[in-house]
């Protein structure tokens, strides 16, 4: 202790994770490249998992111990804060490129502004979304797309019901009702699963009976962008929850200071907003 507040230890974990990181991200350009980077890449990401894995669990036992007070509270607060802030400028920087491609590109590609100019360039080109006759004829729009009324529609209920069970059982863990906090942690864990489940359905479906794939022109790239990158943050938030649940089987958190399980819910909601964005703009219209 140094002045009334924790200080930790000289840690090695932050120089370990980016080493991992960074070996993860050179692997991952040289597959792109040469297609040989499988192997370091591989091993990259073996070992951020492991990293954080161990690291994390230092951050428990220091928490356990009762190391923590107020100040270290409010660091871990904001140092989450601003990674959900660093998390919606990642989406909105992909939304951003939608609204671009629908609102301007699309229609100067149809004629609106060129005067005529791609009309011959493209005399057959139609402007809509999505692209099924993309300008450049070595590229094969979709066949078609799908219905938001569909599995998108059963995904987004699942997902807002998992914020609801989620809520459920935070409210329950603050007023010390563990099992009740236990069993609607399991439901959301569930609800996540099935998300996860029913999204590579549709990807299955994309591929082999839509003819929406990462070649299908700027509808395809922009979709699988979205859509796939939400998907590992669901698959992440459900590893997440599936953790917190052990903790709380293991007896872990107090009514009044859980805050490794508060974040957890902040992040799970932001994913869940994120989805009902991109339920709405990327299949309703």
């Amino acid at each position: 202790m140094s002045g009334g507040y924790y200080v930790p230890a000289t840690s090695r974990w932050p120089i370990l994770g980016s080493l991992a990181l960074g070996a993860m991200m050179v692997g991952t350009g040289i597959k792109l490249v040469y297609d040989t980077g499988t192997p370091l890449m591989l091993i990259g990401m073996a070992s951020v998992i492991i990293v954080m894995g161990l690291w994390f669990r230092e951050v428990i036992r220091e928490s356990m111990n009762g190391l923590y007070d107020a100040q270290m509270d409010r660091s871990f607060r904001w140092g989450m804060g601003w990674f959900i802030f660093s998390e919606v400028m990642f989406f909105a920087a992909f939304f951003g490129a939608l609204f671009y491609v629908r609102t301007f590109a699309i229609p100067w590609l149809g004629g609106e502004g060129a005067k005529g100019v791609s009309a011959l360039l493209w005399p057959e080109f139609v402007a809509q979304w999505p692209l099924f006759n993309p300008p450049d004829s070595s590229v094969i729009g979709p066949e078609r797309v799908f219905s938001p009324w569909q599995l998108p529609l059963v995904n987004t209920l699942i997902l807002v019901t998992s914020s609801i069970t989620l809520t459920v059982a935070h409210e329950a863990l603050k007023s010390g009702e563990r099992k009740t906090c236990r069993h609607w942690l399991a439901g959301t864990v569930l609800l996540g699963c099935c998300f996860i489940v029913i999204q590579g359905v549709e990807y299955y479906e994309a591929y082999h009976h839509y003819g929406i794939t990462l070649e299908a022109g700027i509808f395809g790239a922009t979709f699988f962008i979205l859509t796939g990158f939400h998907g590992v943050h669901v698959i992440v938030g459900t590893i997440i929850l599936a953790c917190m649940l052990v903790r709380i089987w293991k007896g872990h958190f107090a009514n009044d200071h859980h805050f490794g399980f508060e974040a957890s819910c902040w992040y799970w909601h932001f994913v869940d907003v994120v989805w009902v964005g991109l339920f709405i703009f990327v299949y309703v219209f």
